[in-house]
């Protein structure tokens, strides 16, 4: 039997690949909410990290290679979309809740239980969707369920000074109203800015070892 966690991350996964399906060639240098990437620096990431979570799930997550970057691809849209079908079927795995993952890139000293680890993949990928939404400037929004489910999973999130340090996976959290949307409060304490538009962003200058993204 599957847990809500595997169809939720299930959804968000399709939603960011949907959106990263539209992107062109052109696109691929466009600004985006993470702190000095471009575009084509976003997908390349979410390619490396779909496929580290895949590794992980099979018990492999201890191997660098498989969470690098790649520096360059002559089809970055299509190696995403190789890596969103690697990771689904690893989280669709038959005892794949039950599997204690390593993730190396968010504690070396211990491994993760599985459902723990598939709500950081959820959520890391809801937000990755808006990201890439807002850099190709089209309108985006999950589905409220999967808001609610990813606003009680962001709410565990630690907003120490460890936000502070280079490579942070986040930017220290804003302050969400008390009426806030939902998926505006994630954005706000994950660091992002819900009002963020590429149309009034500068050109980044960074590389992919930029962090917050």
């Amino acid at each position: 039997m599957s847990d809500p966690i595997q169809d939720l991350n299930r959804r968000a996964v399709q939603a960011s690949a949907t959106l990263v399906a539209k992107v062109a060639p052109a696109d691929l240098a466009r600004p985006t909410p993470c702190d000095g990437w471009t575009l084509g620096d976003l997908i390349a990431h979410m390619t490396a990290q779909h496929r580290g979570f895949a590794a992980a799930a099979v018990g492999d997550g201890a191997t660098r290679s498989h969470w690098e970057v790649a520096v360059a691809s002559s089809d970055p849209v299509g190696d995403h979309l190789q890596a969103v079908d690697a990771v689904l079927d690893a989280f669709a795995s038959e005892g794949v809740l039950e599997a204690r993952f390593l993730l190396p890139e968010i504690f070396t000293e211990a491994t993760f239980a599985g459902t723990d680890a598939i709500g950081f993949h959820f959520i890391d990928y809801l937000v990755h969707a808006w990201d890439v939404a807002r850099s190709l400037d089209v309108s985006w929004a999950p589905d409220d369920d999967l808001a609610a489910a990813a606003l009680t999973l962001t709410r565990s999130i630690p907003n120490g000074p460890e936000r502070l340090e280079p490579g942070a996976a986040f930017a220290p959290a804003g302050t969400p109203a008390p009426d806030a949307d939902p998926f505006d409060e994630v954005l706000l304490l994950l660091g992002r800015s819900p009002a963020w538009s590429a149309r009034v962003t500068a050109p980044p200058v960074a590389t992919p070892s930029a962090r917050n993204g």
